[in-house]
């Protein structure tokens, strides 16, 4: 292992399932499957035939069951998905390693493990991921038996799944769906453009409509159709409301069999194996932050993470957002492409630049903590196909929590820079939750079966206090579901214990 090498990226790969459980048992996916498989691809893309024999290395992204505390596995448990990994695809790693939480882990591993390389103590990574949630909801609605449990006696290092990106506060006030916590942020971001309900669905439309149509060509899309403004910005029975202003595609659909697979070797080790000068993707800049929880962040209608992330990365790579001709952004809600967009500089609505090369997670389907390896993998074939351009793939985790992002090019760079260690923010807003007149900050509604159940929202008091709240009344929530934004209004909060309700003073 050579110290000071260039990373580089040689492979790539991505696997698909449709299983749906309506034909039974047979083909059925599982996370490992699906790795497998991606990873497999990997290995042939790099054009090498022995590269399988050259990893010393295996990270895995954490899959969903394993993300959630207390979560079940309903068609068994593989307690060693890095391990069982390397014996499906004939691997000999000195160590392997389970991903913490997080959709920016992708991104997170290879700005990690590029720093690892240059530092000599790595000299070849398999990163890959997988979900199979299509298959999991498919098999016990149709009541097919399907078996994931598996394991291996190889040692693995398990990061955890992390610290709690909720707080009590949250939890107590209904804050408990990603949807829901990103409500907040697009209606603050709604208040901030003056759009009502219905301009802002249509400016959340105008921005996804050309994910679809990526999304569509992409053989790898688990939904590749093309949709409409007008499909997506009207409520209907196949584009319910689920949190305003979110309607159903507007939001990440889990609904997936997906896996990718990257492989990141040091320049020496890609010289010696003898792979192509024309399979080579350099990372130029990386750029890592994490956010506080939501309730403490002084700022809502952007993302301060993201802002991190992104010029960090750009910066490492001495480029302007003006010379990325390739963008992945995350894309689980349209405010994680405006905040995004925002932190680019970059104008979404004139723009010529795709913001997508995957079609987007509510699209191209979103693979859990795991999207983001997609991404890459198409910024890898993208880059291939127009040599010399730069590239920029932002992965998000948890509710703009934890942002990785990364800018990569065929072109090597001369030197290399390791990301810095991740951004911690460090100004927070106090909560309290207490009595008093406030001024509404933002909101949401949270939808079931039979329409809206409860408005949440955050407020301030006039020392800049927040306080979080809700209500269930149907004249306050008439309130909230005006076209009118309601953000700027004056409530009056009462509370008892530890939770708050409003009302409109």
């Amino acid at each position: 292992m050579a110290k000071g090498d260039l990373p580089v990226l040689i492979g790539v790969g991505q696997s698909l399932s449709q299983w749906d459980g309506k034909a039974g048992p047979d083909d059925a996916p599982s996370p490992l499957s699906l790795m497998t498989d991606a990873s497999k691809a990997a290995f042939a893309d790099t054009g090498v035939p022995g590269i399988a024999g050259a990893i010393d290395t295996i990270a895995v992204v954490r899959i969903f069951e394993d993300s959630v505390r207390g979560a079940p596995h309903p068609h068994g448990h593989n307690t060693n998905l890095p391990g069982t990994l390397a014996r499906e695809t004939g691997t000999k790693p000195v160590r392997l390693i389970y991903e913490t939480v997080g959709g920016q882990s992708a991104q997170a591993l290879v700005n990690e493990f590029a720093r690892r390389i240059h530092d000599g103590e790595v000299d070849a990574v398999l990163i890959s991921g997988s979900e199979a949630n299509r298959a999991s909801k498919g098999a016990r609605k149709h009541g097919v038996e399907i078996n994931w449990a598996d394991s291996s006696d190889a040692p693995y290092e398990d990061r955890g799944s992390g610290p709690m990106m909720l707080s009590r506060e949250e939890i107590k006030h209904g804050l408990v769906a990603p949807a829901y916590f990103y409500g907040l942020f697009e209606n603050a971001i709604a208040a901030r453009e003056g759009r009502g309900r219905a301009a802002h669905r249509k400016a959340m439309a105008e921005l996804f409509q050309p994910f679809t149509a990526v999304a569509a060509k992409n053989k790898y899309s688990q939904f590749p159709q093309e949709h409409s403004v007008e499909f997506l910005s009207t409520p209907s029975r196949e584009n319910y409301e689920y949190a305003d202003p979110f309607l159903k595609w507007f939001i990440a659909q889990d609904a997936v069999n997906q896996g990718a697979a990257a492989i990141l070797v040091s320049s020496s080790k890609a010289d010696e194996l003898g792979v192509p000068q024309d399979k080579r993707i350099y990372l130029h800049g990386g750029g890592d932050a994490g956010d506080d929880l939501i309730s403490l962040r002084p700022v809502l209608d952007r993302s301060w993470a993201m802002d991190i992330a992104i010029s960090r990365a750009l910066a490492q790579a001495g480029k302007s957002s003006a010379e990325i001709k390739h963008f992945d952004l995350y894309s689980c809600f349209p405010c994680a492409v405006f905040s995004a967009a925002a932190a680019l500089g970059l104008k979404w609505e004139t723009d010529k630049r795709p913001l997508t090369l995957t079609g987007g997670l509510p699209f191209f389907g979103g693979p859990g903590n795991n999207y983001s390896l997609h991404g890459i993998a198409e910024m890898a074939a993208a880059l291939r196909k127009n040599k010399g351009d730069f590239g920029l793939v932002l992965a998000n985790g948890g509710w703009m929590t934890k942002e990785s992002a990364g800018v990569y090019s065929t072109t090597p760079p001369k030197t290399f820079t390791a990301a810095e260690p991740a951004a911690k923010a460090k100004t927070q807003v106090e909560v309290a939750i207490v009595s008093g007149d406030a001024t509404l900050e933002t909101f949401t509604v949270t939808h079931g079966k039979d329409g809206p159940e409860r408005g949440i929202i955050f407020a301030r008091f006039a020392d800049g206090r927040r306080v979080i709240a809700n209500n269930a009344d149907a004249a306050t929530l008439a309130v909230l579901r005006e076209d009118a934004s309601p953000v700027g209004r004056k409530v009056s909060v009462t509370a008892k214990d530890e939770t708050a309700t409003f009302v409109f003073s």
